[in-house]
């Protein structure tokens, strides 16, 4: 077991000692309760993946990305290494991964040890990373804030609410603020690992990577993942009435004076509570009615996108390619290849 402080482990030959490759740098990841172990077992195999495209293209002494697990001993107040790829020399992580959760981040067990551990291996020079809402862990340690950071944009309000300091963006799918890495959704650790392999080992080991590997290399974002959740339990009875109004009717041929009416409010006190009560204005929320059922038309049939775009409420099918876009991420025709299950 190790003490917060002491990262040496020694644990028999290491095979850069006896193959004479060299490493590079450490990665390590950290196993905490609930976490999603395929994250952890893919970027350990896809960092391995990389040394063999490193050894494939420069040779048997290209260099490899030593891996490593770390857990919290059950007092919490220890973190020891319990995974070593190349054991035997002190254990140095240059880079330090939460990876996502299992769980939602309400349900994730509290982490002291990870989080003075973090604190104290960021201050020494480590950079820390997360993915999804390993984002949290590393929110705790209050070194995101005042920072940009993201997560799976279902998390993203939680994360805000919990941290407010932090600015938290989910529209890229990875943040790299140099010494701080965070990645978005629960599969994003592919683009987190990518990222790393090519700051460590070069873009062209990193497209080697990802060719082989038959995955997207670093640079998508979360827009076209990112749907519609409308707030409907924040108490407000007269602007529930409107949304379900809107809901119903596909946000369609509305005025503001018509749903303040509807609501039983002045318009000014109306646009007021309804912005309160959902984040948004009564112009954007219909936006986003109506962009959610663009995306499910475009998903389920083959109508032409002009035609869906009047069905939504849009008779300029122009301007909605380019608002469509502008939601996403993604123009219409390219939202459909990419989402499309009709045949």
């Amino acid at each position: 077991m190790l003490p917060l402080g002491g990262t040496d482990n020694v644990r028999g030959k290491t095979d850069n000692m006896t193959t004479g490759r060299q490493i590079i740098a450490e990665i390590g990841l950290l196993l905490y309760p609930d976490v999603q172990l395929a994250a952890v077992y893919g970027l350990t195999d896809l960092f391995r993946i990389a040394g063999e495209m490193s050894e494939a293209n420069r040779g048997p002494d290209g260099p490899v990305i030593r891996v490593s697990h770390w857990r919290q001993s059950a007092d919490g107040d220890d973190v020891e290494c319990v995974f070593d790829s190349h054991p035997g020399m002190p254990n140095r992580p240059g880079h330090l991964i939460a990876p996502p959760s299992l769980i939602m981040p309400a349900k994730m067990q509290p982490m002291r040890g990870f989080v003075s551990w973090l604190a104290e291996r960021h201050g020494e020079g480590t950079t820390l990373c997360s993915v999804c809402a390993g984002a949290f862990l590393l929110g705790e340690t209050g070194l995101l804030e005042g920072r940009e950071a993201t997560t799976h944009w279902a998390f993203a309000e939680e994360l805000a609410a919990r941290f407010p300091a932090i600015r938290v963006d989910t529209d890229r799918m990875v943040i790299d603020d140099g010494d701080i890495i965070t990645a978005g959704g629960i599969l994003a650790w592919t683009d987190l690992g990518l990222t790393l392999v090519e700051r460590l080992l070069g873009p062209s080991i990193m497209l080697e990577t990802a060719r082989f590997l038959l995955i997207d290399p670093p640079g998508r974002t979360q827009q076209p993942y990112d749907h519609f959740v409308p707030k409907l339990d924040h108490g407000d009875a007269a602007i529930l009435k409107v949304q379900h109004w809107l809901q119903a009717t596909g946000a369609k041929d509305h005025t503001v004076p018509e749903l303040a009416k509807r609501a039983g409010l002045e318009e000014r006190t109306f646009l007021r509570r309804f912005r309160k009560a959902t984040g948004l204005r009564s112009t954007e929320y219909a936006q986003q009615i109506r962009i959610a059922k663009a995306r499910e038309a475009l998903e389920l049939s083959r109508r032409p996108v002009a035609q869906i775009a009047w069905e939504v409420g849009y008779g300029d099918a122009s301007a909605f390619r380019k608002l469509f876009q502008r939601v996403t991420g993604l123009a219409p025709a390219d939202y459909r290849r990419r989402f499309g299950v009709a045949g």
